[in-house]
């Protein structure tokens, strides 16, 4: 099974990284974009005959406490 968390800064919160990477496609004659958020995107790898509940659960707890700023970021999981 793989997991995957997708991280991304909350809609409230100024994103200069993704106002730089706008304003670049901007520049660079890409028209018609909006906004751009810059988040991170990890994959964890699990073991062979790990329950997927029990992963679930553990790796909600490991994205809310470490892997993202909850303050300032929003998390998506997603076990395959």
């Amino acid at each position: 099974m793989k997991a995957k968390i997708v991280i991304t800064p909350k809609k409230a919160v100024v994103d200069p990284q993704g106002k730089t990477v706008r304003n670049a496609l901007e520049q660079m004659g890409y028209q018609g974009v909006a906004a751009v958020h810059v988040g991170k995107y990890i994959e964890i790898e699990l073991a062979p005959g790990t329950d997927k509940g029990a992963a679930q659960q553990a790796l909600n707890d490991a994205a809310h406490k470490f892997l993202s700023n909850p303050i300032i970021e929003d998390y998506k999981l997603e076990i395959e």
